[in-house]
């Protein structure tokens, strides 16, 4: 508790004086595409993968083109075909392929002799020991996403939205006020209460508020608050009791700086949309949308109906004002959203839009797992703290029962006891251990439905490898963030949107146990495509505008077991803490979205951990990156097989097709590769429409330009107008299935996974502040504007 309140205070602390703490080593950059290799044979240039399949986001399958140019000879370009093994480091969200194996060489035109002899240089360059590292968005972006999960029937409700064009804060009551008194003083407390809130038992009943800044009072928590100039005698008492050590210097040394904040009070989930001043909105290029720009908060006008837009927690709801009624809306969002442009500050909604290729990407990455090798040893660290003895409640629906006097994961199956802490599993024939690590789960624990609070624990497993090692996984729904359905595609939604009720236990002689469960609204739940983190952040508004930007408050006062490990901070980056409600795991990490951080390397193990110097080590060997000041970047591997190196260049990109042809585009369209010649394909059809042409060299940029998209879908039509392949034998109608519409769809692809890989660094590095333009840290679902 006390780490809670310290965090706290410190992180107020830091908004008011403006000094931030140092920011920990940045994670691998990027590497650029494509890259070089030399050796006796000659120069082997390698395209960015393209993607057929990624089996158990374990087995990859795909193609890339490539340029040769043996010793003494000419440029021939093909396309190998080939698997991988990958391991993904969700962590920088980098993925190592490994273990490559060539399936074929293809060289377009090329007479058998030669093919034969180029065949064997190319397989030269990629031996069994080769590893690549690349960006996880660029995987993502090239998958096939034909199938989508079954989605999970999350709550839609809408909740209490207010709106405020001064600071204001959100003052959330859990449920009923449950009140309790300060032993030996006139005073009391709430004791669940999302900021310190006090009251008077005689004579006046006065409420007093602290903010984080200063100290409010009023006659009801519902309204009323006006500055304290002083504080009652009594506080002093409370001052000076050990339990309540960490208000002593908000108590003893009270602000009156500045003008209080508004205060929202509300004992339902409830969200605060909240302006700098009145209202201000910009036009989206291209659509009959506006967005609110003097706000943190993702607010839309849609103009041919003048309906308000809100996204809170992955959800969209729709009101005829900003007074409401707010009602759930996302599978009938207006077809502009999906139209809004890449390079719009409002972009990064596109996320949470049905239907984009952002959204796909963003489910897809959902389901990549976070892996790690468990030692049994691991054990030794699992320990649960009840408050009194033992407390189990039945899962409806399962024959499963949950600890519910407990912040830790603990399920009763039968007579064992199962324990989810830090997405590793442990079983125990009695509730309080000694824990043993569990070699598998028991399948009933996946029939856990989401109306219970530790459904989330269905989302980590853990198996025995023939080799006799524990392996757990866990993907993004044990973090809090669920795959959820909707009419026109699915998307990522934060917490389930139940209620779930909290646990109060009443310890003689002592203060009420509080612990609440994860909520979905009012604590600024997120996914953040720009960052790829999934986490809580607690009373984002903030007592000033600004602070809700780059913070967010744990609201608990005191040091007596209420639960405060329940919510605790979920800092940008430069704090330097995160917590996350469902895994209850603090971490120091980047972004702090990694359940097994704080296990440590000795008990748990991920085999590509990155240590953010740019480098990666597993027993294959080590890959190390480095980045020129001019832009380029190299990658080097030190393996049994020996050192080798790949450095980006500038021969543009090149595009691999499934018949075996390499194109790439020209400036004016694109050209198909055969035996030592480019042809043109379709340039007569694409110069007749420059924004379409436009489209095919900047890729997903331009896929929300109106008319290129038409482009797009008209390519069956103008791919009749294409010439024959020269040499080729196919016909028009192949060349357009084979050919530039299956590359405008790579191009697009690589462009988009490029666009996010690069966010997602910039995030990383902390590179911008809250804002619109930033770079960096978060985005609140339903208060922090943080990009």
């Amino acid at each position: 508790m006390k780490i809670a309140i310290t965090l706290f205070l410190t992180i107020i602390s830091i908004l008011t004086s403006g000094n931030l703490p140092a920011k920990s080593a940045p994670p691998p950059a990027a590497q650029g595409w494509p890259r070089e290799r030399t050796n006796e044979q000659g120069r082997l240039i390698y395209y960015q993968p393209q993607v057929d399949a990624w089996t158990n986001f374990k087995d990859l399958t795909f193609r890339m083109a490539f340029s040769l140019t043996p010793k003494g000879g000419k440029e021939i370009v093909g396309v190998i075909e080939l698997q991988a093994q990958t391991d993904v480091n969700m962590d920088d969200h980098s993925v190592l392929l490994r273990d490559f194996k060539i399936n074929e060489v293809k060289l377009p035109g090329l007479d058998p002799e030669k093919a034969s002899q180029m065949d064997q240089a190319v397989r030269s360059f990629l031996p069994p020991g080769h590893t690549v590292v690349m960006a996880l968005e660029q995987v993502v972006a090239a998958v096939e996403k034909s199938q989508t999960p079954a989605p999970v029937p999350v709550q839609n409700d809408a909740p209490v939205i207010f709106v405020s064009n001064t600071p204001a804060i959100l003052l959330n009551i859990d449920g009923e006020a449950v009140r309790t008194d300060i032993a030996g003083t006139n005073l009391g407390f709430i004791v669940n209460s999302n900021f310190p809130l006090f009251f008077e038992k005689e004579p006046g009943k006065e409420y007093y508020l602290f903010t984080g800044e200063q100290w409010l009072k009023s006659a009801s928590m519902e309204s009323g608050w006006a500055p304290a100039p002083k504080l009652p005698a009594d506080f002093s008492k409370v001052a000076n009791d050990p339990q309540w050590a960490e208000m002593k210097k908000p108590i003893l040394s009270p602000s009156t700086k500045g003008k209080p904040p508004m205060i929202f009070y509300s004992n339902k989930p409830a969200e605060v949309i909240l302006f700098r001043g009145q209202p201000v909105y910009e036009n989206i290029a291209g659509t009959q949308l506006s967005f609110a720009t003097n706000t943190d908060a993702d607010l839309f006008v849609y103009q041919p109906t003048k309906n308000y837009y809100y996204l809170a927690a992955g959800r969209w709801f729709q009101a005829p004002n900003l007074k409401g009624p707010w009602t759930y809306t996302t599978p009938q969002l207006p077809p502009d959203f999906a139209n809004i442009p890449e390079k719009s500050p409002a972009a990064r909604v596109l996320v949470s839009v049905p239907g984009t290729e952002e959204a796909k990407d963003a489910v897809l990455m959902a389901q990549v797992p976070t892996t790690a090798v468990v030692d049994p040893k691991a054990a030794e660290q699992a320990k649960v703290n009840y408050s009194g003895d033992p407390e189990f409640k039945p899962i409806e629906g399962t024959s499963l029962a949950y600890a519910t006097n407990t912040p830790d994961k603990v399920i009763k199956v039968g007579d064992a006891y199962y324990l989810c802490m830090q997405g590793v599993w442990f079983m125990s024939s009695n509730p309080s251990g000694p824990w043993t690590t569990a070699a598998s789960v028991p399948n009933e624990i996946y029939t856990i439905p989401p109306s219970s609070p530790v459904y989330n624990v269905t989302y980590v497993t853990q198996s025995t490898t023939p080799e006799g090692s524990i392996q757990s996984s866990y993907t993004a729904g044990y973090l809090g963030m669920f795959i959820a359905g909707a009419a026109t595609g699915a998307i990522l939604a934060s917490g389930t949107g139940y209620y779930y009720r909290p646990y109060y236990g009443y310890p003689a002689g002592g203060y009420p146990v509080y612990r609440p469960y994860a909520t979905t609204y009012g604590v600024g739940s997120y996914y953040n495509t720009y960052s790829g983190a999934y986490g809580v952040a607690r009373g984002v508004y903030g007592p000033y505008g600004g602070a809700a930007t780059t913070a967010a408050y744990n609201p608990y006062t005191g040091t007596y077991a209420r639960g405060a490990t329940a919510y605790g901070p979920y800092g940008s980056r430069s704090v330097g803490q995160a917590y996350n409600p469902y895994t209850g795991t603090y971490a120091a990490t980047r972004q702090g979205s990694n359940a097994y951080s704080s296990w440590g390397q000795s008990v748990v193990s991920q085999g590509n951990r990155s240590a953010y110097t740019q480098h990666y080590s597993n027993a294959n060997g080590t890959v190390g990156s480095i980045q020129g000041s001019q832009g380029g970047a190299a990658v080097g591997a030190s393996t049994k097989y020996g050192n080798t190196a790949a450095g980006k260049t500038a021969s543009g990109n090149m595009y691999a097709t499934h018949d075996g042809n390499v194109y790439k585009n020209t400036g004016s369209g694109w050209s198909s590769y055969n035996n030592g010649s480019w042809n043109s394909v379709n340039n007569s059809a694409a110069s007749k429409n420059p924004q379409a042409q436009s489209f095919q060299n900047t890729g997903a940029n331009q896929a929300k330009n109106a008319q290129a998209q038409s482009f797009q879908n008209a390519g069956a039509n103008q791919a009749k107008n294409a010439q024959s392949f020269q040499r080729s034998g196919q016909s028009a109608a192949q060349a357009r299935t084979s050919g530039s519409g299956e590359v405008d769809r790579a191009a697009q692809n690589r462009q988009r996974g490029a666009s996010e890989s690069q966010r997602f660094q910039q995030a990383s590095r902390g590179g911008g502040g809250g804002g619109r333009s930033g770079g960096g840290a978060a985005r609140g679902g339903g208060g922090g504007r943080r990009r």
